[in-house]
């Protein structure tokens, strides 16, 4: 699991900045959402413009340098912060895997050229390379002694280096480093609007209405949206070759996606990749910017539930305060950001939460200081 993440001159985040999962506390209810001491499932509010969507960007980073995923570079212009010096974005992740923990650090002047990474497993260097001084790298995985430690003029990362060009022996070592790499490729990132934009996870982008049908899952996405107030029936049909859901109207049938509202068309987004989510055991990781923006707020609690059902870390961005109760997630899972810090609810006030708490209210009488 991640369990610590930092960005310094990285869009808006000109200062470290920096998203601490292990500061829980010890509820009793809604348990499932803090595995290990670790936030499993976060919900995070801020004002428009603090960066909820960049600090997304920012956490996906490493798609770029370290998989084949999809990694959308458009959200990725601008990378360095316009009042910042410094020519290096730099970012910082922690995370445990067992009882053991993993620490992967590196800075980029854009989002293809690494300048410097290291990679330590329990507090032991194991990967180090900083181009700004010499392009030799240190790698001591057991495993690597014939890899070339000279990389030239090359911008690859070490890591992917080593995944690609050695035999690693089995030990703890590297099962860890192999445990890393796994959840790298197992993130996910995206926007449950009414587009299908994302980064992680897959290569490409492919028809998501196909997916559902294809996947055998029709009747159940029709049931999905029945159980959220919309009342409809679905078929399968093609147009222009591709497979296609319409909503039937006794003999007639019209596109879904062209007489479906925004908040539909974003549903089947958020169906189709949850059923994959669902469906693919290597997911570890979710983000979804946004998520509840074209939904009612009873239904926004019902994705919530859905979620929490999952294995992945999710983290979510939203604007709904109506979705602050203790009766979905609990006070160290509710984080409020601005563009200098973010803290969950149970670390913004001295107070003592409990479950009968009204959060929601606390937060609009200013207790949490926001």
């Amino acid at each position: 699991m991640l369990t610590k993440f930092e960005v310094t001159n990285f869009k808006n985040f000109e200062k470290t900045f920096s998203f601490d999962f292990t500061d829980t506390k010890s509820y009793a209810f809604n348990s499932e959402c803090v595995k290990d001491k670790v936030v499993s499932k976060a919900l995070i509010y801020g004002q428009n413009g603090v960066g909820k969507s960049n600090l997304g960007f920012a956490i996906f980073d490493l798609v770029a340098h370290l998989t084949s995923k999809n990694d959308r570079p458009e959200n990725y212009k601008n990378y360095l912060n316009a009042f910042s010096h410094s020519n290096l974005a730099e970012f910082t992740y922690e995370f445990k895997f067992g009882e053991q923990s993993l620490k992967y650090q590196y800075g980029k002047s854009s989002e293809r050229v690494l300048v410097y990474e290291k990679l330590s497993i329990d507090s032991i260097e194991y990967i180090a390379i900083d181009r700004r001084v010499s392009s030799f790298a240190t790698i001591e995985l057991e495993g690597t002694e014939t890899l070339r430690k000279d990389l030239g003029d090359s911008q690859i990362s070490v890591v992917s280096y080593v995944e690609n060009n050695a035999v690693l022996a089995a030990n703890i070592v590297n099962r860890l480093f192999n445990e890393f790499l796994k959840f790298i490729n197992g993130m996910l990132y995206f926007r449950s609007l009414d587009k299908n934009i994302f980064i992680g996870l897959k290569e490409s982008g492919s028809n998501i209405e196909a997916d559902i049908v294809n996947r055998g899952n029709l009747k159940d996405f029709q049931l999905f949206l029945n159980n959220a107030g919309i009342e409809c029936q679905l078929k399968a049909i093609r147009e222009s070759g591709d497979v296609r859901i319409a909503m039937a109207f006794g003999d007639k049938q019209i596109s879904f996606f062209d007489i479906a509202s925004t908040g539909s068309r974003s549903l089947e987004v958020f169906y189709a990749w949850f059923k994959r989510i669902e469906a693919n055991a290597n997911v570890s990781f979710v983000f979804i910017d946004e998520f509840d923006a074209f939904y009612h707020q009873s239904l926004s609690a019902l994705l919530i539930e859905k979620l929490r059902t999952i294995q992945p870390q999710v983290v979510l961005t939203t604007h709904n305060t109506s979705l602050m109760t203790n009766d979905l997630l609990r006070p160290d899972c509710y984080f409020l950001m601005n563009n200098k810090e973010i803290k969950s609810l149970a670390n913004r006030t001295r107070k003592e939460l409990r479950f009968a708490h009204n959060i929601e209210k606390m937060y609009k009488a200013g207790t949490f200081g926001v």
